[in-house]
């Protein structure tokens, strides 16, 4: 029985949080869920690893954001037993990072200004570059504290699930301007390899 009333609380839960995504679109619950809203100024991005509401047991509390590196995941805790998990792509060899940050400004559209060790690895690369859609940090940008990183968006949603960045999380439009509505400064970032 209780058992029974767990399954019934989240899928409740996960109901109320849908429904509320439809209704800002006109859409059914699940249809608010995995079709996403283009981002705005752009076109929807897909990537083959779909954002997925799923049953989560972890030690983290509602609110977190859990990036699992060798899966190539990102898991927005919501409680309840619950979480949304997104494809991302990781840090390239070298550039793994491990820790617990929080989230210290969000961006939209921001501006790129490579900082000087990515230029040192590659001069080609513009010295600043504004926000739109051939920034390479995408529609939306959540800045890690104490790092150089962020989690933001990408204009090339084919490296989702990939270790190809230099440390940063990258994922598509879609899924970061999704992720962003979610958080807010000070939100908690574990990085786990």
């Amino acid at each position: 029985m209780r058992r029974l009333q767990l399954v019934l609380s989240a899928a409740i839960g996960a109901a109320s949080l849908l429904a509320g995504a439809a209704a800002a679109r006109d859409m059914d619950p699940l249809s608010a869920l995995f079709n996403p809203a283009p981002v705005e100024e752009g076109r929807p991005q897909a990537s083959a690893i779909a954002r997925e509401l799923i049953a989560y047991s972890g030690p983290y509390g509602a609110g977190t954001i859990v990036v699992s590196t060798a899966e190539r995941r990102l898991y927005y805790v919501l409680g309840g037993g619950q979480a949304i998990r997104y494809g991302v792509g990781v840090g390239r060899p070298g550039f793994e990072w491990s820790g617990s940050r929080y989230i210290t400004s969000k961006r939209e559209w921001p501006d790129w200004t490579p900082p000087a060790q990515m230029l040192r690895r590659r001069p080609d690369l513009p010295r600043h570059m504004a926000g739109g859609l051939s920034n390479p940090l995408g529609a939306r940008a959540m800045y890690i504290s104490g790092t150089l990183y962020r989690i933001h968006g990408s204009n090339e949603p084919e490296t989702i699930g990939q270790a190809v960045s230099s440390g940063c999380i990258r994922m598509t439009n879609d899924d970061v301007t999704d992720l962003y509505s979610r958080v807010h400064v000070g939100t908690r970032v574990v990085v786990m390899r």
